[in-house]
């Protein structure tokens, strides 16, 4: 049996090596269009950056390697420009010749091509840069030593645009980082990324939100459609890809409109024996039903194993994804999975939202960070729609949302979370970690024991006529910022000072974080009081207010 797979790197290469490891006899070719079959392409931007020294680091295995190991023909610079599905047939061409090829089965992991964008002045060919492999590493690494090169302007605000731009901050250039939309990293709601952004400007990076670029004059400036210049010596294009799947569409397999190739629970494609895995495909998410891209390294290496698996008559079926993904910027990692607030308004889903505040670990531990954490679930089950991080150190972050992932994909709800049983020891986390914490913020939801309201919110609650308390301590106002029309009434006087509120009016509590605005909710409930809690306290509410949230809440 002759299996060709078209394209390596995850998806391809991890099909590559199953199948071998199930199939000792099948003659397995991969097909490579660049130079290179298995090399670590989220690495790039930190290669770029410095922190990996040695671009041989990058390359996971050679060709050589793969042969030994796994017996693979593997062939570079070999591009597949044809694909005739009524023989079998694919037509391949490379620098000594275009030939036909049959096979028996057929995986289509070609990955994906940069997106370029098409106004005025774009030429890859003057200091202007897409970065998907390493020959683009190069280029780019070669025109930036160029002693006239000091300002750079990254245009695209996710994430590969996030790591070239804090990699070009650590080489000490000048770097303006564009982005269209009103927030940096869509998959995050703006009240968690703007701590992100925050962050970049911290370390020097000229940010430009709202920023649709117009032209690009010879000298590489920019023009953005408000007529503002942004000045460049280079420019770095990251806004995303496109499935690079044109002439597998030309041959008639189905496809979404950007050109994803539409498979079904086993990987295959709408023709026989021809399967797809990748960047290249559209999956389930499995929170809405719906087919959607998920463009990242993980699913792409399962997805290479399971189709590898069914191609050979093993029953392992995409189950579909949730979207988890992490980056890191300078001192922060932000990680998110599920669905996020933005998402959950456009599909008209009911949800409940709460915000936490806590730390990596026990604060009498040296060297405790802190975290924001935000978790979405459905109001009447409890069903956990997702989850967002954002914290100082290394695997705060990353730690959380794994588990919170997990949980997703275990279909838990938020009263699992309490009974998590997670490691403890003070220098690793607190006995109470804030992932049970939410479990039981989201439980006091779920029961009624609190009601909560979100940052944007507030304002309309108050011209409605609800009275708002600020319950910290008066020098934290006079530190950190007060809200609008606040009266402040420490916690710890509470209970001595309710003659002082408005038994006719609806309640709002607010404090630092939202933990001591609910236990004042608690005692004013307790006390008769129609109250509501300001989700997530000043710090969310400060962070919320400088970003954009394009939501209209209705009371």
């Amino acid at each position: 049996m002759r299996i060709i797979i078209v394209g390596g790197v995850a998806g391809g290469m991890s099909a590559a090596a199953r199948l071998r490891r199930l199939n000792e006899t099948a003659e397995i070719i991969i097909l490579e269009k660049g130079n290179y079959v298995s090399f670590a392409n989220c690495g790039l931007p930190y290669y770029l950056g410095g922190e990996i020294s040695d671009k041989a680091q990058l390359v996971v295995k050679t060709p050589a390697e793969l042969q030994r190991r796994f017996n693979l023909d593997i062939r570079l610079n070999h591009e597949v420009v044809g694909l005739d599905p009524a023989v079998q047939e694919v037509t391949v061409k490379s620098a000594q010749e275009t030939k036909k090829m049959h096979y028996d089965r057929l995986l289509l992991a070609p990955g994906a091509h940069p997106i370029v964008p098409r106004f005025s002045g774009v030429d890859l060919t003057h200091s202007q840069f897409t970065l998907r492999g390493i020959p683009d590493l190069e280029k780019i690494m070669t025109n930036l030593q160029q002693p006239a090169i000091k300002k750079i302007a990254v245009i695209g605000g996710g994430a590969i645009g996030l790591e070239i731009t804090e990699a070009l901050l650590k080489q000490k250039y000048q770097v303006a980082l564009l982005e269209a939309q009103s927030q940096l990293l869509t998959p995050f709601d703006p009240e968690m990324s703007v701590l992100l952004a925050q962050e970049l400007e911290k370390h020097g990076v000229k940010l430009h939100l709202n920023a649709k670029v117009a032209a690009i004059q010879p000298d590489n400036d920019l023009i953005l459609a408000d007529q503002t210049q942004v000045a460049a010596d280079a420019i770095i294009f990251a806004l995303g890809v496109r499935p690079d799947t044109a002439c597998f569409t030309a041959a008639g397999l189905k496809s979404a409109k950007d050109g994803s190739l539409l498979v079904d629970e086993n990987y295959q494609t709408s023709v026989p024996n021809v399967y797809a895995v990748g960047d290249a495909i559209l999956t389930t998410n499995q929170l809405t039903g719906k087919l959607q891209p998920f463009r990242l390294a993980s699913p792409a290496n399962r997805q290479g194993r399971q189709a590898a698996d069914a191609m050979l008559g093993y029953k392992r079926k995409n189950r579909g994804n949730i979207g988890t993904s992490i980056v890191r910027i300078f001192g922060l990692g932000a990680a998110q999975t599920g669905l996020n607030e933005k998402q959950l308004h456009q599909l008209k889903r009911p949800f409940n939202c709460l915000h936490l505040r806590g730390s990596s670990h026990v604060a009498y531990f040296p060297g405790a960070q802190p975290l924001s954490l935000k978790l979405l679930f459905e109001p009447d089950t409890g069903k956990i729609l997702g989850a967002q991080a954002v914290g100082n150190g290394g695997e705060n972050a990353a730690r959380r949302i794994d588990i919170l992932a997990t949980a997703i994909k275990a279909g838990m709800t938020v009263n699992d979370l309490p009974e998590l049983e997670l490691s403890y020891s003070p220098p690793f986390g607190a006995a109470k970690d804030p992932v049970n914490l939410a479990g039981y913020a989201a439980q006091n939801l779920l029961e009624g024991l609190s009601e909560n309201i979100q940052w944007h919110e507030l304002s309309k609650y108050q011209k409605a006529g609800a009275y708002l308390i600020d319950v910290r301590e008066p020098q934290e106002i006079i530190t950190n910022g007060a809200y609008p029309q606040a009266h402040n009434i420490p916690v710890d006087q509470l209970r001595e000072r309710l003659n002082e509120l408005p038994a006719d009016k609806l309640l709002i509590t607010a404090c630092q974080s939202g933990q001591r605005s609910y236990l004042a909710e608690r005692i004013l409930r307790n006390h008769g009081f129609r109250v509501k809690n300001l989700d997530g306290g000043w710090l969310t509410y400060q962070a919320g207010t400088k970003a954009v949230f394009p939501i209209t809440d209705k009371l």
